[in-house]
């Protein structure tokens, strides 16, 4: 049995997600409730996670310096070195602290953008691997049913079963002979029963061999009929119902890529991708990552790299394009991430790192005030004198 991401997805995904079409029959809206839903019940693992990150930012210099002063101290005591690292550890935390969040919320996560880049918003594929033997070899194949991993498929609004692709004579055939592959349920029940009894889609499988389209003929009924030795590949796909619903400036939630085959820009999934760079931008702003101003080369070259991670992770989805059902839902996460990162920063800071903040503030205007300093004490002695 399935624990992992599917499980996540079967069990607590698309029954959130059919509760809320329920409601209101929009997918688009559905998506945006699924996110908030995940984004609030993560939300406490995720506030660590940006608490323990804004701590590390306002502790860091401090931190780095007494870990310098520790290993010139004890650089000929190993042992006295590591007990005095421990203890500074204890004192400031540690800075791999806000993973632990992080991976814990991971596998929701994922759950939650597998759900939204499977049926009813894209279509659904099956493959199926073939080896074709000389006829003369027919004694030597044996036959044994082969099935596809099930997936859900959406025959209706708010109607899914598991589906799964089935070879009963197995995958193995010899020139000449002919097989079927069906589709049904894991209980037996056929796909075009299904659509018979609960839909008025039009589902209808689409069928191509994508290698070795010489070896074999396939028909429209997903009957195979073996042509010349050799391994081929056939994959059928179920089109997702919701592929083609529009939802406010988006023309279908599976439409996929900043460009269509025609080549002309789909100006829609073009914004999204802006969208969800400039809000990388903004919360790196708040967040403080991005306006560091120290002078350590460190800093400054981790400063560097958030100046153009907002350009990178929008960029990926040029070269690696996504539905847009799961661009918008990638742009929820993050704008939602942006006022929780907000409120975060509102949070008075506990009394130890306001005193760590005062004192580097007081020695950033010292050293600020260092060049005027002669130039007051002249001042000083002419009106003296």
């Amino acid at each position: 049995m399935d624990f992992g991401i599917g499980f996540i997805s079967n069990n607590i995904m698309l029954p959130i997600l059919d509760f809320f079409y329920g409601i209101v029959p929009s997918y688009g809206l559905a998506i945006i409730a699924l996110t908030l839903v995940i984004r609030f019940a993560v939300f406490p693992l995720s506030a660590g996670q940006i608490r323990n990150m804004r701590k590390m930012r306002i502790v860091q210099p401090l931190m780095k310096e007494r870990q310098e002063a520790i290993k010139q101290r004890y650089q000929n005591e190993p042992k006295k070195q590591q007990e005095e690292m421990a203890k500074l550890m204890q004192e400031f935390g540690n800075p791999l602290a806000g993973c632990l969040p992080l991976l814990l919320q991971m596998p929701i996560l994922f759950a939650l953008f597998a759900t939204l880049r499977g049926s009813p918003f894209t279509d659904t594929p099956y493959t199926v691997d073939l080896q074709i033997f000389p006829r003369e070899q027919i004694e030597r194949i044996q036959p044994q049913p082969f099935a596809t991993k099930a997936q859900n498929i959406y025959l209706d609004d708010g109607f899914h079963d598991k589906i799964e692709a089935l070879l009963p004579g197995g995958n193995k055939l010899a020139v000449g002979e002919t097989t079927r592959i069906e589709l049904q349920t894991p209980e037996g029940k056929p796909f075009d029963n299904l659509l018979k009894e609960y839909s008025e889609k039009d589902l209808v499988p689409q069928w191509e061999v994508t290698k070795g389209s010489e070896r074999l003929n396939i028909k429209e009924d997903g009957t195979i009929e073996a042509l010349e030795p050799g391994d081929a590949t056939v994959q059928v796909a179920i089109h997702g119902i919701a592929a083609d619903k529009g939802f406010l400036f988006i023309k279908a939630l599976g439409q996929v890529g900043v460009t269509d085959e025609d080549g002309n820009i789909n100006f829609d999934i073009l914004f999204l991708v802006l969208l969800f760079g400039i809000s990388i931008y903004v919360n790196q702003q708040m967040s403080g990552s991005g306006n560091s101003k120290s002078d350590d080369p460190g800093a400054q070259q981790q400063q560097a790299i958030s100046k153009i991670t907002p350009v990178l992770f929008s960029g990926m989805f040029l070269f690696f394009p996504l539905p847009a059902g799961v661009l918008m839902y990638i742009v929820v996460a993050s704008l939602f991430q942006m006022g929780q990162t907000w409120f975060l920063m509102q949070e008075e800071l506990p009394e130890n790192l306001q005193k760590i903040i005062a004192e580097q503030e007081k020695a950033d205007k010292n050293r600020e005030s260092l060049p005027f300093e002669r130039k007051r004490s002249k001042k000083k002695e002419k009106t003296s004198g």
